[in-house]
């Protein structure tokens, strides 16, 4: 099945998760200087967008250059989206990534693996592996996801306040449970690769 556009940047949205982001960023923020907060969001979000970007255009070059297959590929990506899904269902009080250092946060854990983590870069490499054809839409859908993410989390505080921990966390929840779909989903998919491979074969 072809991957729309609005799939995508829905897709990116869930594993980049902007909502599931908003305690760890206002938890690591909380010692910087109001004033540079701002700042620190906006770098964050455009390295991660930088490196999103890096995949798109060299993703499918590495996955030929080790010699991998868009169905290891699949099998891979929907393994580990199916992991930070379940961490977002059952999430533990160092959150999803683990412990994070302390100081003022710089790329790590923020940039990534929060917002371009492993489950964002196999997504994009994924999507220009199958179709590399419609790479300006990709680059599009990740521009929209980390836009949404910057916009959201310059509101991480007031969110915060506004909805309470435990809504974000209820939200976060049901946001894993559609990610686990979505994982399964790719699994799915993955195994059908193989099994036709084997066929052929």
């Amino acid at each position: 099945m072809e991957t729309s556009f609005a799939s995508a940047v829905v897709i990116l949205l869930l594993v980049t998760d902007p909502i599931g982001n908003i305690p760890l960023f206002v938890a690591l923020l909380r010692p910087v200087v109001p004033k540079r907060r701002v700042l620190v969001i906006a770098r964050e979000c455009a390295i991660a967008f930088l490196v999103l970007v890096a995949f798109v255009l060299f993703g499918r070059t590495l996955l030929e250059l080790f010699g991998l297959s868009d169905r290891s590929l699949t099998l891979a990506g929907g393994t580990i989206l199916f992991l930070i899904a379940l961490r977002m269902i059952f999430r533990s009080p160092e959150g999803i990534f683990g412990e994070s250092p302390s100081g003022e946060p710089l790329i790590v854990p923020l940039a990534i693996p929060s917002i371009a983590g492993p489950a964002a870069i196999a997504t994009v490499v994924l999507l220009v592996s199958r179709a590399p054809q419609r790479m300006p839409e990709w680059l599009a859908a990740v521009a929209v996801a980390v836009a949404v993410s910057f916009a959201t989390l310059l509101l991480a505080e007031r969110i915060s306040r506004w909805v309470g921990e435990r809504a974000l966390i209820a939200f976060e929840r049901l946001m894993g449970l559609l990610l686990t779909a979505i994982a399964v989903e790719m699994l799915l998919r993955g195994v059908e690769g193989f099994v036709r491979h084997l066929q052929q074969g």
